[in-house]
């Protein structure tokens, strides 16, 4: 008797998905690294889940945290994927955008100042 399946379990092992790899060829990503698909390139010859990816990225800018979240893969795994697709050309990665510093205080009051003289 074949055993069942739970649910969210997948059919297909981690280690099938990266090829044996465990490590991605680059160690620049991180859960919050934005990635934006190319879109002169074809999908063809890319594996189910590379293409899966390429498809989550085209509309727009996804964070790796994001797409493990919709392939329903871990985030080492995904890693590995977003790697290769680093590396083929087919994914661009960007920075998130940095919070904004708070003001300097001394600028504020300046302003504040030459507002009131003009007023």
């Amino acid at each position: 008797m074949t055993p069942r399946r739970r649910p969210g379990e997948r059919l297909v092992r981690s280690y099938v998905v990266t090829d044996g790899r465990s490590h991605p060829s680059r160690n620049t990503l991180d859960l919050v690294t934005l990635l934006i698909a190319a879109d002169d390139l074809p999908l063809t010859g890319l594996s189910p889940e590379k293409r899966r990816l390429m498809e989550l990225c085209r509309p727009g800018a996804l964070s790796v945290a994001e797409v493990a979240g919709h392939l329903e893969l871990p985030v080492s795994v995904t890693k590995v994927l977003i790697a290769d697709l680093i590396d083929s050309g087919h994914i661009v990665t960007r920075a998130p955008i940095p919070s904004a510093r708070p003001s300097d205080t001394r600028i504020l009051q300046e302003v504040l100042d030459g507002l009131r003289a003009r007023l």
